[in-house]
Formats: C-alpha cells, structure tokens, sequence
C-alpha cells in the first residue's frame, strides 16, 4: 500500500480542536503514520512517497453515517419495498448503490437493517475488494413483534417480510438474535414501536423485559443492540434494558434522559428524513399525509436532544438514505447540518459526532473517526471551511480527494446512473381520484 504525503492543508482532525492551519498528514500502510512538523519529517525520510499539496483545502475524516439502508433501493412506498425486491435484483441494486455513498465522502456506514439478508454479503464483498464502497457494518432483519413495524399490515404475525423479523414470544426472540448473529450481523436491531393499522402514531409494542432478553443474549456474545424507538417510556426502557444506541429517541422526556445518561447509551436521532419532508417534500411531491407524520417531531424532540448531548450523551449522525426521500449519496452531511441549524451546536461539534462519534456505531472507537497517528487513513480533503459552513460538505464539487483505508477513492469518474428495471416501482393509475367533482370544479 503507497505512502502519501497530504502536504499543508488545514486541518479538522475530528476531536472538535480549532481548525489548525499548514498541517500535513501522511498516511502509510492504510494508516495515518504522522501528522503536522513530523508528518513532513517522516515522509522526508522515506524513499518513495506520493505528496500530495493540499494548501488552501481543509483536510477532515471521513464522514460515518451510523443509520443507513443500503439494501432498500430508494423506494417511495412500503408496497414497493415489501412486494417489488427480489433477492437477486436486490443485491446487484445494493452494490450499485454503495458506491455513491462512498463518494459522497462516507468513508464508514451501518446499516441498520435490510431485506434478503444482503447486508452481511454486502459487508464481505466490499472487504474483499469485489465491491467498491465505505467500510460497512450491518444488521439483519430488524426484529418486530407482529403489531409493530411501520408498514402496517405488511408485516406478518409470524416469519420474515422485508426488512422485518416477527418474533411472539421470549424463546424466539433468543432464537431470532442468536441465528443472525451466526448468519453475519453486526448489530441486532430491535423495532420497540410501531404503527397499528387503526391507530395514529407509533406505540410502544416491545416490553422492557422482552427487550432486556435480546439484549442480554446479544451482549453475551459480543454484539451490540440498537433500536427504533419513538416514544419517552420506550427511550427509557431502552436503556433501562441495555440498548447501546437508541435511534430516534423522540419525545423523550427528563426520566427517560436519566436513564440514558446512567446507562451511557448513545443518541441517532435521524432527523435527516424529518427535515428532508418538511423542508423539500413539496419539491418531491410528497403527499400531505407524509408531510404530517413527523411534523412536529423534530421540534419537540430536539430541545431534549440538545439536553442529552449538553449531559455528555454521545450523539451520532445517520441519514436514513434508502427511501425516495433520501437517496444514496445525496444527503449524508445533513445530520451535521439539521445539528447546527436546530440543536444549536457548532459545525466543529457536529463534525465530530459525524465522525468521532460516528466509530461507536461500527465498533470501532479508538480505530476510526479523528486525525492522528494510528488511526486507520479515512480522509475527505476538499474545498471549503466545513467549520464555517458545514452545508459545503453536501456539495460534492468540493471533493478534491478521498481515501479509503489509505486508497486513494477515483473522485473523477461520472456519478453513477441506471435505468428502471420493470416490476421494480409500483405505477399508480392516479394521484387522487378522478372525480365527477375533479373535472368541473
């Protein structure tokens, strides 16, 4: 693997330290070996080494999206996603996919959950060389009782639909945690609330006890839990009950934060889809019932959020990229963006939660994340002062390089683009209906 030499940019190391001007890195055997005066020295030393000049750019880790669906194909419906993804189909489309999310400057990803077990497939063929993509971390089905879920009564009483694993009783939670582990997963995720079909809103629908069983067996084997969780008692069960990240955590309340701080989880809020439909989904022609789903969530929820992180709670950054409403490589800066303009937090504090932080949801603390000797060489290098404006890291244009592991990632080649495969979007006859009313108004 080639020694480079990134000579004299400016440096956000991740750590949430001041920018620091004129301050190389070099990067050897996929690792930063030096940064700053004995970067410039090491590399003087060494007999073959590519410099790169980097003045006037701001050099930064990678980003880490810690909540993605790389295995979902952007749909706009969960008639789409449940009924209209064959296995096949679906793992060429999730490998044609990844790649985006590597040159939007995601040099690591979880992926929560996913259809057809792909994830974990996935994971090995990118470290294998066979697909370019981030550094990959998956889950398997999420796990959902048979009331919960968000697609209704697409999810079945029983077995596996989509992205979900319906599991009815204490003995099959154990079961269905224990065989995803052996199949590859990384995490268990756990869906604790859900929609039910004659009811508005997400319920809680998972108990803490059965929540604590999943977790004491995953734990008991060296894997972490996160969970879906809308709700204030749901947060708090959560972590009374041992999930190390919580997603969501809407309307958590001051009993609920407690908990979370006396249990050390870790926050996801995702609140990168709720802004994407408030801000733009007119522009994408959402519906008004999609508009109003989370309407006000992201105001209620993001003054606790704002509480939690001001306590120490780690929060981490994740898109959601998957559906219509975020698709792969558009929208994995947002997070730090919705971070700035609605938690009150400093770019250079969003920076590290989508990067610093971002490691606990891939096990890699200490690993991956920040600028400094040992860490593994994950660098986005691009023009701009993301500590000024951090909206620049949604503009690809500025990418001047990215490396992966110490590769160097081909930022030149054209954005990747297909045609629609028949069968795979639902074709509606209408929006609304063609009324008598409709047509003589």
């Amino acid at each position: 693997m080639s020694k480079v030499l990134l000579r004299g940019g400016t440096l956000i190391d991740g750590s949430g330290s001041p920018p620091s001007p004129h301050t190389s890195v070099l990067i050897d055997g996929g690792r930063i070996a030096a940064v700053g005066p004995p970067a410039d020295t090491a590399a003087g030393q060494m007999a073959e080494v590519e410099t790169v000049v980097v003045d006037g750019l701001t050099v930064m880790p990678g980003l880490i999206d810690a909540h993605c669906h790389v295995t979902l194909g952007e749909p706009a419906s969960n008639d789409e996603l449940f009924n209209h993804r064959e296995p096949a189909f679906a793992a060429m489309l999730a490998a044609f996919n990844v790649a985006k999310i590597l040159r939007a400057g995601v040099t690591s990803f979880l992926d929560v959950d996913g259809i057809h077990n792909i994830g974990p497939a996935l994971r090995e063929a990118i470290d294998a060389g066979m697909v370019e993509g981030p550094t990959m971390r998956s889950g398997g089905y999420a796990l959902m009782t048979s009331v919960g879920g968000t697609a209704g009564r697409m999810i079945p009483n029983a077995g596996i639909a989509g992205y979900a694993e319906v599991v009815n009783n204490k003995d099959e939670m154990v079961q269905a945690t224990r065989r995803q582990i052996k199949e590859g997963a990384d995490v268990i995720k756990i869906h604790v609330t859900g929609n039910i079909p004659t009811r508005k809103g997400e319920y809680q629908v998972w108990t803490r006890e059965e929540l604590k069983v999943v977790c004491d067996t995953a734990h008991a084997l060296g894997v972490p839990v996160v969970a879906h969780c809308r709700g204030a008692v749901a947060t708090l069960d959560c972590a009374k009950a041992g999930v190390d990240i919580i997603f969501h955590a809407s309307f958590m309340d001051e009993a609920a934060l407690e908990a979370v701080i006396e249990a050390k989880s870790a926050l996801c809020p995702v609140f990168t889809f709720l802004a994407n439909l408030a801000e733009y989904g007119a522009k994408a022609g959402a519906t008004s019932s999609a508009l109003g789903v989370f309407r006000d969530e992201m105001e209620q929820t993001g003054a606790m959020i704002r509480t939690a992180y001001d306590a120490g709670v780690p929060l981490l950054c994740g898109s959601e990229s998957g559906f219509s409403i975020t698709p792969y490589g558009h929208w994995h800066f947002r997070e730090m963006e919705v971070f700035v303009d609605q938690l009150g937090l400093t770019p250079l504090q969003a920076i590290t939660c989508g990067t610093k932080n971002g490691a606990i949801a891939m096990g890699e603390v200490g690993e991956v994340g920040t600028v400094e000797p040992g860490m593994r060489a994950d660098l986005l290098v691009l023009d701009g002062d993301p500590s000024k404006d951090i909206a620049i890291l949604g503009d690809r244009s500025r990418f001047r390089h990215l490396y992966r592991s110490g590769r160097s990632v081909d930022l030149s080649r054209p954005w990747p683009t297909r045609s629609r495969v028949r069968g795979e979007q639902i074709l509606s006859w209408s929006d609304v209906l063609l009324t008598w009313d409709l047509v003589n108004p």
